[in-house]
């Protein structure tokens, strides 16, 4: 408080014995409202000093500096409420009031965030100032300065409300009285060099936390081979207290402690460890990353496959951020801030995609500030085989390994085949377990017969039992698979997940089921079925897919994206809680969201149009088996005759990791990060996965030929180019393109015609409407994924008004063009089809913005609301990627206001006064569970406490002297 009363023009009156002075100090976005007042409780008046925030966008916190210091009318007003109180024979305590002011320096705004659950609701609504004073008076005898260091965030949850005795007005011979205004004069010049105050109780539980850090620090400095680091393996108790609250977890498994026991883990080698899937890894890493925020006081970086699982994993540790007091900070989507701020007390926990991690690490580099990394998580490591975001995936990892020595990295996944080659990549050693919570027994199912997958057998194949269930003929035409049979062993009373080749193949899967199912099928939790049906009517604005609508009383239902996440949070939910019994799925289920189920039956050994891999397979039939639960699960993998030769293959095959064809988006990607020689990027890329992999992956080429190779690819495209040297040794230098496609991590194959376009762009871009603008980021690799219905697109085309025909006719879709391709005729003049196709999505996009209803828009454009719903968080993040790309070309400088704005409207598609309420973590959905609102509430504390420590550091830069200050 002493810094911002000392830096704050007031203005203040007085009102039936109140005193209010209300300062503005702005920062940023935010007023400070200061109330001074004095009111009577118990005979004794007390001085409340309360803070409340406004908001004010463009005003200088320093502005108009005064003090209250200085304000001879407030202190007049103050001597005369005294001399009032006098008056009626009321004592005022200087100490007190002394007391009361140095306390209200503390935040108040981060108080009332832990005030949940206070015993005595007489003091709800105190300030934390009096309640303070309340303590020193029950409690005279203790010294200040006695206890634990300060906190931002006393606990005030166990404090109670102390009896406050009669104070009586006592007269002093010795000497007379000092008056108010000379009390309020010292108490206020003795605030700057005073700590805070706080409970006996927030002291005890602070000094016992800190005392258990401070322990675990120490042995950290000189690691031990033998012995615990700690109470919780290094941590404070408070962590393991958390855990089991939060999470719910009484104890870990015992590989799980037998891995956080480990010489490697105590002595922060790197480390891969694999076990099945649900066998409970995500733990290990969780406990890990908290030792290295709150135990060596050091940044971490988690790397999750999707944006759903960034999302989930926010909002699961925002609560852990709130009481641990570190920061939980997204990337994913739109989210990020690049370079990352930089943070003078709190540690953060960056949780990120595969993309928006390897820009978050390059942004480190750039500025040197790799070191503040300590910790590097990967789950799902088995994404390095993931074609080009592989690629991604290892050139992070590879930048990591050759700058910062002293990161570890920790990589996790349930199926890793090459292990020996991981581990020579990262340098690490392997723990490996096949520990599972329920034993898992796979099956194959052959015409009508079923047979359990075993190794060791020379077929992989044994023999278990024939199916017994009668079908008509109108059955077995409509269900050869016997699926139906396969499931009705375990529906209603258990659960069964049905995994597809295709989302078409979901939705007639769960109808045709539906067929052939008992009427008593109805009656099976009909009352929570219908809520069900009520919230996802809801969450369309009254409208309801037709398959849902028929499926779900029969508790059934589909999940894929063709849904949208509205629609598929309900439905997950509704399954955990068994409200469904089945869901008919498509692998992304397995790879996101945790769904187990007693049954998991793979539809066919296809993905789409490709072949099961064996992670993906592993994958899906890691969902068999629900921990506490079932005591086995089972999955079945439906087969034809054909595929049978290719599922053994595929089941006991462990594929390589890697693919040369990502080779110069790889190297492109180390030369912008790290800024070498040749000599250098040879060395650089000796140490990558591929380097490993040399005799596999580079057959035609050594690696030294395919750098050389991609050097020139490089060159030609205008990204690199090689400046000579007085060691006669050529520098690859970045050009601006290449460091603008680098900063916004737009993808090789579209930088020369996102600038193209960019540059088209600025000579008319039509401001009066958003479509321009949208078009330029609607996202280059969703145009493949949709072809237009020229009856529609003729039909949006004639609504646009005359500015925007314009427009479109200028990037190169005239009408014309359109109307032709509608009616069906010849068009001589050849387009470009990426430019019509981009537009089409752009009218979506557009249509969505304007109306906000994806159910209606879906229906005008004839697309599916879940494809619609990816298209638009595709073009949200794409314009984040065109955003940091303009601001590295000079040129470019007039698209930066107006593509933030545009950002943040595509990021949640809402009105604009609906933004900030929509920037907290789930607020979107429709029916609130206990743990989403759980969830919620701490997502609501972080994003508050993240946007009070921004301010704070503006506050602290504002306040810094100068590093060029002459000495006096």
């Amino acid at each position: 408080m002493n810094n911002l009363t000392g830096a704050c023009s007031s203005s203040m009156r007085c009102v039936s014995g109140v005193v209010q002075t209300t300062q503005r100090p702005t920062l940023g976005c935010n007023t400070w409202l200061f109330t001074c007042s004095l009111f009577p409780r118990s005979n004794v008046y007390y001085l409340s000093l309360n803070i409340s925030q406004c908001c004010s966008d463009h005003e200088d916190f320093f502005d108009g500096y005064d003090s209250i210091m200085g304000d001879s009318s407030f202190l007049a007003k103050l001597d005369d409420v005294e001399l009032k109180a006098e008056h009626e024979n009321v004592c005022f305590d200087p100490p007190a009031a002394k007391s009361i002011i140095k306390h209200s320096r503390d935040d108040d705004l981060t108080d009332s965030i832990f005030t949940e659950d206070f015993p005595d609701t007489s003091l709800r609504d105190l300030p934390s100032s009096q309640l303070a004073f309340h303590q020193d008076v029950a409690n005279p005898k203790r010294q200040p300065g006695v206890g634990m260091e300060n906190t931002s965030t006393p606990d005030i949850k166990h404090s109670k409300q102390p009896p406050v005795p009669a104070l009586h007005h006592k007269k002093t011979a010795s000497k007379a009285r000092r008056s108010m205004t000379d009390q309020l004069k010292k108490a206020m010049l003795e605030n700057a060099g005073t700590s805070s105050k706080v409970s006996k109780t927030a002291q005890h539980k602070e000094a016992v936390m800190s005392e258990e850090i401070s322990v675990a620090m120490q042995v950290f400095e000189s690691v031990s081979m033998e012995g615990d680091l700690g109470p919780f393996f290094g941590l404070p108790s408070k962590v393991k207290d958390l855990i089991m609250r939060l999470k719910g977890i009484q104890d870990l498994y015992d590989w799980q402690k037998a891995c956080l026991d480990l010489d490697s883990v105590k002595q922060r080698k790197n480390l891969i460890y694999s076990l099945p899937t649900s066998g409970g890894k995500t733990l290990v890493a969780e406990i890990l990353i908290f030792k290295e925020l709150l135990c060596r006081k050091m940044d971490a970086l988690l790397i999750l496959p999707y944006v759903a699982l960034v999302q989930e994993k926010v909002r699961g540790l925002a609560s852990f951020g709130i009481e641990l007091d570190f920061m939980v900070e997204e990337y994913a989507g739109s989210k990020g801030k690049f370079p990352p701020v930089k943070r003078r007390t709190k540690k953060s926990l960056y949780i990120t995609t595969i993309e928006k991690g390897h820009s978050l690490v390059n942004s480190l580099i750039e500025t040197n500030r790799l070191d503040s990394i300590g910790l590097v998580v990967v789950d799902e490591l088995h994404m390095l085989g993931d074609g080009s975001r592989g690629a991604i995936l290892e050139m992070t990892l590879a930048k990591v390994l050759y700058i910062n020595k002293n990161t570890q990295i920790i990589g996790m996944s349930a199926t890793l085949g090459n292990i020996r080659d991981l581990q020579r990549f990262l340098k690490a050693e392997n723990y490996t377990n096949d520990f599972r919570p329920v034993e898992l027994k796979e099956y194959v199912k052959l015409r009508d017969s079923i047979y359990e997958v075993d190794p060791k057998e020379e077929q992989c194949f044994k023999f278990s039992r024939l199916l017994d269930f009668k079908y008509s003929s109108g059955m077995q035409k409509m269900d050869p698979d016997h699926i139906i049979a396969l499931v009705t062993e375990v529906i209603p009373q258990q659960s069964c997940l049905i995994f597809c080749a295709t989302k078409k193949n979901c939705e007639n899967v769960a109808a045709m089921i539906c067929r052939y199912l008992e009427k008593n099928f109805l009656v099976h939790k009909q009352k929570e079925k219908a809520t069900l049906l009520a919230e996802l009517k809801n969450s369309g604005n009254g409208s309801l897919c037709p398959v849902l609508q028929k499926t779900v009383p029969y508790g059934l239902a589909y999940h894929h994206s063709g849904l949208t996440s509205d629609e598929r949070k309900l439905v997950e939910e509704a399954y955990s809680s068994g409200v469904l019994c089945l869901l008919a799925c498509t692998s992304t289920l397995a790879a996101g969201v945790n769904l187990p189920a007693r049954r998991v039956i793979l539809r066919s050994p296809y993905v789409g149009v490709d072949f099961l891999k064996r992670s993906q397979y592993k994958q899906m039939v890691g969902r068999a088996g629900r921990a506490g639960i079932d005591s086995v699960g089972e999955s079945i993998l439906i087969l034809q005759e054909k595929d049978k030769e290719m599922v053994n293959i595929s089941i006991l095959f462990s594929c390589h990791i890697h693919c040369s064809v990502y080779f110069h988006k790889s190297l492109y990607s180390s030369i912008n990060g790290l800024h070498m020689f040749h000599e250098q990027v040879t060395d650089f890329m000796s140490g990558t996965l591929l380097s490993v992999q040399e005799t596999q992956a580079c057959q035609q080429k050594s690696l030294k030929e395919l750098t050389v190779d991609s050097i020139e690819v490089l060159k030609q495209k205008g990204l690199i180019e090689a400046l000579s040297t007085i060691t006669d040794e050529p520098s690859l230098q970045v050009t601006r393109l290449g460091k603008a496609t680098y900063k916004g991590s737009v993808d090789l194959s579209y930088c020369d015609i996102l600038y193209r376009d960019l540059s088209k762009g600025l000579e008319g871009l039509l401001l009066n409407s958003f479509l321009h603008l949208v078009y330029l980021v609607t996202p280059y690799d969703m145009v493949s994924q949709s072809k237009p219905d020229w009856m529609l697109y003729f039909t949006q085309f004639t609504k646009l008004s005359t500015a925007e025909q314009k427009m479109a006719t200028t990037i190169g879709v005239p009408e014309s063009f359109v109307a032709r391709k509608a009616a069906g005729q010849s068009v001589r003049k050849s387009m470009d089809a990426l430019v019509v196709n981009r537009l089409y999505l752009a009218l979506v996009l557009y249509s969505l913005l304007r109306e906000t209803s994806l159910w209606s828009i879906s229906d005008r454009f004839q697309l599916t609301r879940g494809f619609v719903q990816t298209l638009l968080s595709s073009a949200s993040a794409f314009c984040s990627c065109v955003l940091h790309f303009t601001e590295e070309l000079e040129e470019f400088w007039a698209y930066k206001a107006l593509l933030t704005e545009l950002t943040r409207r595509l990021t949640y598609c809402v009105q604009t006064e609906l933004i900030p309420l929509m920037e907290v973590t789930h607020v979107c959905i429709f029916a609130f569970f206990v743990l989403q609102a759980s969830q919620i509430v701490a997502s609501a504390k972080m994003l508050l406490q993240e946007k009070a420590e921004a301010l704070q550091e503006e506050v602290d830069d504002l306040l810094m002297l100068p590093v060029d200050l002459p000495s006096v």
